[in-house]
Order: structure tokens, then sequence, then C-alpha cells
């Protein structure tokens, strides 16, 4: 199994990033696929969550409106695009993937290693 992201970098206050998840080694349509991140300091937490039917939840309050998250079947690949990114957002981001419905990062089953995101102000 494998998860591994990529698209993070530095970006300035306002400004716009697409993150990509690429997977493989397990059934991509039958999990829900999602995006956490971890700022230096505080807990992981969930950003927004998809399963074959679309996102469940923008899960986390404070990037309402702010992220969409989209997948592609054919690469087995799961898009999280940021918008008006501020630098509270700044943290290394995740994608995990979990068999049953949810996006609680304690539930989910696969990890990957992460990429970070800078906001500079």
């Amino acid at each position: 199994v494998q998860l591994v992201e990529s698209g993070g970098g530095l970006v300035q206050t306002g400004g716009s990033l697409t993150l990509s998840c690429a997977t493989s080694g397990f059934p991509f349509e039958a999990y829900v696929i999602g995006w956490f991140r971890q700022a230096p300091g505080k807990a992981r937490e969930g950003v927004s969550c998809i399963t074959g039917g679309g996102p469940i939840t923008n899960y986390r309050d404070s990037m309402k409106g702010r992220n969409t998250i989209s997948k592609d079947n054919a690469k087995n690949t799961v898009y999280l695009q940021m918008t008006s990114l501020k630098v509270e957002d700044t943290a290394v981001y995740y994608c995990a993937a979990a068999r049953e419905r949810t996006c609680d990062p304690m539930m989910m089953d696969f990890w990957g290693k992460g990429t970070l995101v800078t906001v500079s102000s």
C-alpha cells in the first residue's frame, strides 16, 4: 500500500496550492481518502475527505470554502485545491485512506508521509 503526497511548497498569504495524493495497493474506489494536516506543536486534524460518491465533509471549519477535494479514479489520485491561504494553514499535509466511511484521523487505515505547505506573510 502506498499513498504519496506532492504539491506542497512555499506560498504567500492569499495564494493557492493544489496537493496530489497518488495511491496504490488497495481498491481505491472502495476507500475514503482524506486530507489531514499537522502544524508544529499541534495535533493532526482533518481537512476534507472524499468517497466514490463525492466529498463527505469539509472536516475543517477553518478551511471551509477555501478548499476543494476531488479524485481521479483512472489515476487512483486525490487532489486538494487550497485557495486564499493563510499563515495558519502552514502544516505538513497528509493523505490517508479508510475502509470505513469516516474522516476521523484516528480511524484511517493507511497514511502517506506528508508534504509541507508553508504560507508566508
